[in-house]
């Protein structure tokens, strides 16, 4: 009976003592999870601050990249903004030489151009003045200096050869002259003869005067001579020798008188004339 009772009081006892370990353990095991749970929590507390100033610094290194690829950016292109800039005004600089150049190239041709063709038309006109000097001087006679009393025919051989630089004076009056007079002639009446003569006539000019009379035309003669007048030569005969061989007149009178066959023809009056220097 008391062994019984000893088992069963061992019993107790091991029941007892299971109880106190399971609530041991139960304890222990709640206290580890408690543990647990709390280190989970700092472990993921702790792994959010990581991630946040990872994050953190990541934005802040994305901030700072973005900023200097930016003022790379804006570098870059302020440096290729001058570069063109400088390239453009470099261009435009050669295109303002290259213009310059070509429009002085231009003038210095045209220059020379108009040198060259002002040159050649000279020399041209130089020759054509020889060609025809040499061909006047083979069909019209030279003409010998002026005489101080001068032939009809003399006077009427030089215009009819065209002969230049000679001037007909008529001193007498107004009214005589405007009823007939040389073709051509002047009226230079003799009160105001030599002041006309010195204000429109040359003095190194070819002049014949007639007048008049012979007396009347050799002291016009001699008063331009007085006045400075080189080549001065009396037409002999006056008006009435220049009518005798054919010379041409003009005036009212004149104008009355019927031309002979000959008047106006070239060939007559160069046979005329021909007979007339027989």
């Amino acid at each position: 009976m008391d062994s019984s009772k000893n088992t069963e009081e061992s019993a107790k006892n091991t029941a007892q003592s299971a109880k106190d370990t399971a609530q041991s353990a139960k304890e222990t095991a709640q206290s580890a999870a408690k543990d647990t749970s709390e280190s989970v929590k700092q472990t993921a507390q702790s792994a959010k601050e990581t991630a946040q100033s990872a994050a953190k610094d990541t934005s802040e290194s994305v901030k700072q990249t973005a900023q200097s690829a930016k003022e790379t950016a804006q570098s870059a292109a302020k440096d290729t903004s001058e570069s063109v800039k400088q390239t453009a005004q470099s261009a435009k600089e050669t295109a303002q030489s290259a213009a310059k150049d070509t429009t002085e190239s231009v003038k210095q041709t045209a220059q020379s151009t108009k040198d060259n063709v002002e040159s050649a038309a000279k020399n041209t006109v130089e020759s054509a003045k020889n060609a025809v000097d040499n061909l006047v001087g083979d069909i019209i006679p030279s003409q010998s200096p002026l005489e101080p009393v001068s032939e009809a025919h003399t006077l009427k051989s030089r215009l009819e050869w065209g002969e230049p630089a000679l001037t007909i004076l008529d001193v007498r009056d107004r009214n005589t002259y405007n009823q007939g007079h040389v073709l051509g002639a002047m009226p230079f009446p003799v009160d105001t003869l030599v002041d006309r003569a010195q204000s429109s006539l040359d003095k190194s000019r070819d002049i014949y005067i007639y007048g008049d009379s012979d007396e009347q035309s050799s002291q016009a003669v001699q008063s331009l001579k007085s006045a400075g007048f080189e080549h001065v030569s009396q037409l002999k005969g006056g008006l009435a020798a220049w009518k005798e061989i054919g010379g041409p007149t003009e005036g009212v009178a004149e104008s009355q008188t019927q031309a002979g066959a000959g008047e106006y023809n070239v060939v007559e009056r160069l046979k005329d004339h021909a007979e007339t220097q027989e």
